[in-house]
């Protein structure tokens, strides 16, 4: 397969700052919010992306997307949530059942206190765009951050939950972000994972979703094309890529030579933060040419890594 998309990047990345932990006082959550903060060294206007990691990784994780968003002109905003191995929350602590509330409610922290979590870095403060907000998530991050984008969890009743749609969010990647519940799941996971029960339609935000064509999960009795729900179900999904070949780690989006990662693949990820990075800035009204050489590119390769589809 050939590298993809490579002409839509510049030629040249901006040196990154980053600095952790920026920590937010939260006595009710149990343990304070500590957050990650990867910045350019130069540049104003800049967008901001806030980034929920998946179940057990931390504001540490994600540095081959990080490292190239911050590098190309965004601040890109980190939170630990309470799942993370770094906190060690076992399941008969209090608060484990209702971890999925809380990481949204982290995610709304982060971006209430916005101005003193980019004051970590000098300047930074005057150097962003608050009105250009984007939220990504992978696996439970994605499931995350799809709540400030309006996706709703249905209840034990049949009805869709409180919607939680964050104005203050223009735009969002989800990747590798569950699908329908019902029959859809495994009796694992309807027995554990009652939150894991989503309602795409008021999901109006823009949307870009990313999925693997071999991420076969064990929470679903159905194929890859459960992690493309998102996308069918939800009027704000704009857009979907499929990786090809691509399983739940997606090439390796979590980590540098993560030993966990079941596909590592420089070019599935090459792809993946090259087209998220072009679509945000298309959408958020920045630049409109990077997102359509994205699809071209993809459109004309011969033996392409991906495909891009779009409502």
């Amino acid at each position: 397969m050939s590298t993809p998309v490579t002409s839509a990047v510049p030629a040249l990345t901006t040196p990154i700052i980053s600095v952790k932990p920026v920590v937010l006082s939260a006595p009710q959550r149990g343990v304070d919010l500590q957050v990650r903060v990867s910045a350019p060294a130069v540049g104003t206007d800049l967008p901001v992306i806030v980034l929920a990691h998946g179940f057990g990784e931390s504001m540490s994780g994600y540095d081959p997307l990080v490292d190239f968003w911050a590098g190309n002109g965004f601040v890109v905003l980190q939170p630990t949530f309470l799942d993370s191995r770094t906190l060690g929350l076992t399941p008969a602590d209090p608060r484990y059942s209702e971890i999925w509330r809380i990481r949204v409610q982290d995610v709304e922290r982060v971006l209430d206190e916005l101005d003193h979590v980019v004051a970590a870095v000098p300047g930074l403060g005057d150097r962003i765009d608050r009105e250009r907000i984007a939220v990504a998530g992978h696996s439970w991050g994605g499931q995350t951050v799809g709540m400030l984008l309006g996706a709703r969890v249905v209840g034990a009743d049949g009805q869709p939950g409180p919607d939680l749609t964050d104005t203050r969010v223009k735009a969002g990647v989800l990747l590798a972000t569950t699908g329908l519940a019902g029959d859809d799941l495994t009796p694992f996971a309807a027995q554990n994972f009652p939150f894991m029960h989503p309602d795409f339609d008021a999901l109006t935000t823009p949307t870009l979703v990313i999925a693997g064509d071999n991420d076969q999960s064990h929470l679903s009795t159905r194929g890859p094309d459960w992690f493309t729900d998102v996308y069918t179900y939800s009027p704000g999904a704009q857009s979907l890529l499929t990786v090809f070949g691509g399983d739940h780690s997606l090439g390796g989006v979590h980590a540098y030579n993560a030993k966990d990662t079941t596909d590592e693949s420089p070019e599935r990820v090459a792809l993946i933060r090259t087209a998220s990075w072009a679509y945000l800035r298309s959408v958020l009204g920045i630049d409109y040419t990077a997102w359509k050489q994205v699809q071209a590119e993809l459109a004309e390769d011969a033996d392409p890594i991906g495909k891009i589809d779009n409502k």
